[in-house]
């Protein structure tokens, strides 16, 4: 049986904010050395490769999604915040990706019956509307701040419309966002967090009173949908139900396409050669897709609890252990991908990537997310010739997360396309 406490080789802290930014090579350590590595910090069970990843996330049994009673001591700071949100708002429940069968079953259809990919098919026509919309906001200039004039409000948009809120708000929604994450990103203190929570109270009253107008009056959204999601002989969402769903759609309607939009601008950039072959072969567009989710994976790993003693690739992980899977770590396994640290549009199966999860709890967005990214990057390379980063990124790109990879920013400059579109053009 493998100790672990300890290992063959040094790893780096993945609370170094320059291990998480470039955390690459402590990869290629774990995998080979110690695939399941035991934070010290914090006694986290991190699972890196990729046969494993998935041998957890299939095991339902003994690897739970719900997070009541994994091994994390609460620290003062979590303490304080959840003291705020008890006391001026509601807890959360445990809903959809904190759940297991049967009860995930239950929110998964729910969810279901509004993420089809029929649904997804024809909301294209104005997905493709926004991303004009948005490159008509800067083509002139001849340069933009990616992250801040496109990744950003492409998806808060589009969850917004579908959720049913103000779309024109959406960087109050973004606010929300950051902070309804805050406690997993990175550690904070007792000010910050209780700063965070009251950011997260605003959220939860403000969407209150939009589940009471969809009781009175529903509308064809998301909102509406869940409000009104019982059937005749079933019990309405509860408030704390409602919080947390919308918790969990807010978050990653924001944060994970805006990653994956501005890493896959970015590596473009970083291989001309893979940009050229995207161009003159736009059939290529999907496995693209595949790839830099692949190679640099928006979610970095989730969190699982073990119900038991279970051993993992010799690692014996005790009842009650949080164990991350990390997915970004599993996407570049050597025994899954051929030459895996390199950027190829043509990998035969990028599509094998797990970056949205695996099994009964694959991203309930994942078909939104795809369609998402094939128009945004379909409208960048029709409308935008000469890409090309303005001034070199910070030594540390992203903004330190332990689950995410938001970069910080992605400068370009352009010129406009001769054969430039314009919104008028778009299918509405």
């Amino acid at each position: 049986m493998t100790d672990t406490t300890t290992s063959p080789v040094d790893i780096p802290s993945f609370f170094d904010p320059a291990v998480q930014d470039d955390p690459f090579e402590a990869y290629e350590l774990m995998r080979e050395h110690c695939p399941v590595h035991r934070l010290p910090e914090n006694g986290l069970y991190m699972v890196t490769r990729y046969d494993d990843v998935k041998s957890v996330l299939s095991d339902r049994e003994r690897f739970s999604s719900n997070p009541v009673g994994a091994g994390f001591r609460p620290s003062e700071a979590s303490r304080a915040a959840a003291a705020t949100m008890a006391e001026k708002g509601w807890k959360r429940a445990q809903t959809l990706q904190r759940t297991d069968p049967p009860v995930h079953t239950h929110y998964r259809r729910l969810l279901g019956r509004v993420f089809t990919i029929k649904r997804v098919n024809e909301l294209v026509p104005r997905i493709e509307q926004l991303c004009h919309e948005l490159i008509d906001g800067f083509v002139e200039r001849g340069k933009c701040e990616f992250v801040r004039d496109f990744a950003l409000p492409l998806p808060g948009i589009v969850i917004c419309e579908q959720l049913g809120l103000d779309a024109a708000d959406y960087p109050r929604f973004k606010r929300w966002a950051d902070a309804m994450l805050a406690s997993a990103q990175r550690v904070l203190t007792v000010e910050e967090a209780i700063e965070q929570a009251e950011i997260e109270l605003e959220a939860q009253h403000h969407l209150a009173r939009e589940f009471e107008r969809r009781r009175e009056a529903p509308t064809d959204d998301l909102i509406s949908a869940l409000v009104h999601a019982h059937g005749t002989d079933e019990e309405p969402l509860t408030m704390e139900e409602l919080q947390d769903l919308m918790h969990q759609l807010i978050t990653g309607g924001f944060e994970t396409t805006t990653a994956a939009l501005g890493t896959g601008l970015w590596l473009l950039l970083r291989h001309p050669d893979q940009m050229a072959k995207l161009r003159a072969n736009p059939d290529l567009m999907n496995n693209f897709i595949d790839e830099s989710l692949r190679i640099d994976s928006p979610v970095a790993g989730l969190w699982r609890r073990a119900t038991c003693p279970v051993e993992v690739a010799g690692v014996e992980i005790p009842t009650d252990a949080a164990v991350m899977v990390r997915y970004a770590a599993a996407n570049r396994d050597h025994a899954k991908f051929d030459d895996p640290n390199t950027f190829d549009i043509e990998r035969d199966n990028a599509s094998e990537h797990i970056a949205f999860g695996w099994g009964n709890h694959l991203c309930v967005g994942a078909w939104l997310a795809r369609a998402e990214l094939r128009c945004a990057f379909t409208a960048i390379l029709a409308r935008l010739d000469d890409l090309a980063l303005t001034q070199p990124l910070d030594e540390i790109a992203h903004e330190f997360s332990f689950m995410l990879r938001p970069l910080k920013e992605l400068p370009i400059s352009f010129t406009a396309a001769s054969t430039t579109s314009t919104t008028d053009e778009v299918p509405q």
